[in-house]
């Protein structure tokens, strides 16, 4: 809102921040970069941030800010191109609202649906398939070393 009032040519030029589907791309393929770029954020952070993984790996220091830092630089990397770089809707919803323009409201569920599906599947398959699988790794590997 400020950058609004006091640069308003620059914030008009730059579409306010707000993102969008850029022009030669479809809705599936703005859907699928929104998809796996939150896939890729949520599952880095889970599994940066996950306590069992201390007690498995504790000889490897986790320094969690790094790994997602680095996982938000290649997502954007990746989508500015496609859709701006959504991945969080609640940033894309209040560019949007403030900037307000019909183009810009015309994809705009790309960016709340794109993220929800991806954190989704991201949280199924860190809960599910990569701690069920270290579970039982790590219950095998207790029951070997007891004999």
């Amino acid at each position: 809102g400020l950058v609004k009032a006091f640069q308003n040519s620059y914030y008009n030029q730059y579409g306010g921040g707000a993102n969008s589907l850029a022009e030669g791309y479809s809705t599936g393929t703005g859907l699928a970069a929104e998809i796996i770029g939150s896939f890729v954020l949520v599952y880095t952070v889970f599994s940066a941030t996950d306590p069992k993984r201390n007690a498995r790996d504790s000889h490897i220091p986790v320094l969690a800010p790094l790994p997602i830092g680095f996982a938000v630089f290649m997502v954007h990397l990746a989508t500015i191109p496609i859709t701006g770089t959504g991945i969080n809707p609640a940033r894309s919803l209040g560019a949007a609202v403030i900037f307000n323009q019909d183009k810009i409201w015309d994809d705009h569920w790309i960016f709340w649906v794109g993220p929800f599906i991806g954190a989704a599947i991201a949280a199924i398959y860190h809960q599910f398939i990569l701690r069920a699988s270290g579970a039982k790794a790590l219950g095998s590997f207790r029951s070997s070393s007891a004999m």
